[in-house]
């Protein structure tokens, strides 16, 4: 029960359609079961509720809410939607991220619309989120903000906006933290490799018109650990292990989730 009685907003908690679960939902159930108090916020309303179904039995608190990170007054009633019914705001965990579903496309063949899509959806985001939580945490004197970035911000990757707003999302995560390890609270981002979910394997699949399996085989065979993807439950333990009182002195760092694939590019 690390998290018992801790209130936690997660942001990006339904999925898209694929096989298996996806990080933020996996992350829900994570947090329930170690006790959170969950709003599980996504734009798919039953996808959200389908995620705090799933939360809820497995013994957890966690209450579907509506929001398009695109438009900042939603996400600000998240927030207080959260603060209302619990009367604070723990953790913040923002999983919401885009590439080729957003357009996303090579540095020849980016478009303005595209870009200003995934920008929109991977860090602006992020930053408003934090913008309205910021607030609730400062008069707490304490809070936990997890980011999910990718390793893409690190590594050679073939698309424009994905790359440069997972790059950014990683140094603005690193600004909260210094700005306000004053007032207690931490903020840290996990950057995944490889990952066996909907959004990276299915979404995939469905662009390049190939099987499932194919490209499953083809993102395992990159993996250096094991010649095997990671899956969400190895994002959301660690995201578990960042919301929680074991990293209350671990802020500002950016952590590796991906088999080994920056040592090997490092």
């Amino acid at each position: 029960m690390r998290l018992e009685d801790k209130i936690a907003v997660i942001i990006g908690a339904g999925q898209g359609p694929g096989e298996g679960l996806g990080n933020g939902r996996a992350t829900a159930l994570r947090f329930a079961r170690e006790g959170a108090k969950i709003l599980a916020v996504d734009r798919n309303l039953a996808s959200a509720e389908e995620t705090a179904s799933l939360a809820q039995r497995e013994g957890g608190e966690c209450v579907a809410f509506e929001a398009d990170v695109t438009r900042e007054p939603t996400l600000k009633a998240a927030i207080a939607a959260a603060e209302g019914r619990w009367g604070r705001v723990d953790i913040l965990h923002y999983n919401v991220g885009v590439s080729l579903a957003g357009g996303d496309a090579s540095p020849l063949e980016i478009t303005e619309e595209a870009f200003d899509r995934v920008a929109a959806i991977n860090l602006r985001g992020a930053i408003m989120a934090c913008k309205h939580v910021l607030p609730i945490m400062r008069r707490q004197r304490s809070g936990a903000i997890i980011t999910i970035s990718s390793v893409a911000a690190w590594e050679n990757y073939p698309l424009v906006a994905y790359k440069a707003t997972k790059a950014a999302l990683v140094a603005y995560t690193q600004q909260i933290a210094i700005q306000n390890a004053g007032y207690g609270i931490r903020a840290n981002v996990i950057l995944p490799g490889l990952m066996d979910t909907p959004m990276a394997v299915d979404t995939r699949a469905r662009a390049s018109g190939r099987s499932r399996a194919e490209v499953a085989a083809e993102r395992d065979a990159r993996v250096p650990l094991r010649n095997r993807m990671g899956t969400a439950w190895d994002v959301a333990n660690a995201a578990l292990f960042l919301a929680s009182d074991e990293a209350d002195f671990i802020t500002g760092v950016a952590l590796p989730v991906d088999g080994g694939a920056l040592v090997r590019i490092g």
